[in-house]
């Protein structure tokens, strides 16, 4: 009698099998592909997480290829996404927004199957850490100049 118990246990377990057809795919990795596509455009510094993000980041010591991306999948294989994003200064906004739309709808709908229906892109701030590097290179090349001259 135990094993009629076991044997039907079993049979239902198959049938189970057999009638889910279903692939599920989570939003997180639905946001690390969007981030992963977005991060790779010319022009994007960062990704702009929230405060919590970036103290993950620090804690783990590992790259949160999701930050900055918010995904909402709806029941009919349809996504919205959000991406935040700091610009490089120079970058032409528009462009760089343009870019990350389509590069983010081609990837999650060609690695997902789901159709993309938006791509939100917010601009959040502009890094001038590259402008700042100039300046300083600037700096030391007008120093060293000075010295060769004094040198003479």
């Amino acid at each position: 009698m135990g094993e009629e118990k076991k044997q039907s246990k079993k049979e239902e377990e198959i049938v189970l099998s057999e009638g889910e057809n279903n692939i599920e795919i989570s939003d997180d990795v639905v946001a690390v592909i969007a981030g992963m596509a977005a991060s790779e455009v010319s022009g994007v510094a960062e990704m702009a997480g929230g405060f919590a993000g970036g103290i993950s980041e620090v804690l783990s010591g590992k790259k949160n290829l999701a930050k900055g991306i918010k995904v909402e999948i709806l029941d009919n294989k349809e996504a919205r996404i959000d991406v935040n994003i700091i610009v490089e200064y120079g970058a032409r906004i528009p462009d760089v927004a343009f870019e990350i739309q389509k590069r983010v709808k081609k990837s999650v709908e060609n690695m997902t199957g789901l159709s993309v229906l938006e791509v939100n892109v917010h601009v959040q701030g502009v890094s001038t850490v590259q402008l700042e590097d100039k300046k300083q290179d600037e700096a030391k090349v007008e120093d060293d100049s000075k010295k060769e001259a004094k040198k003479k």
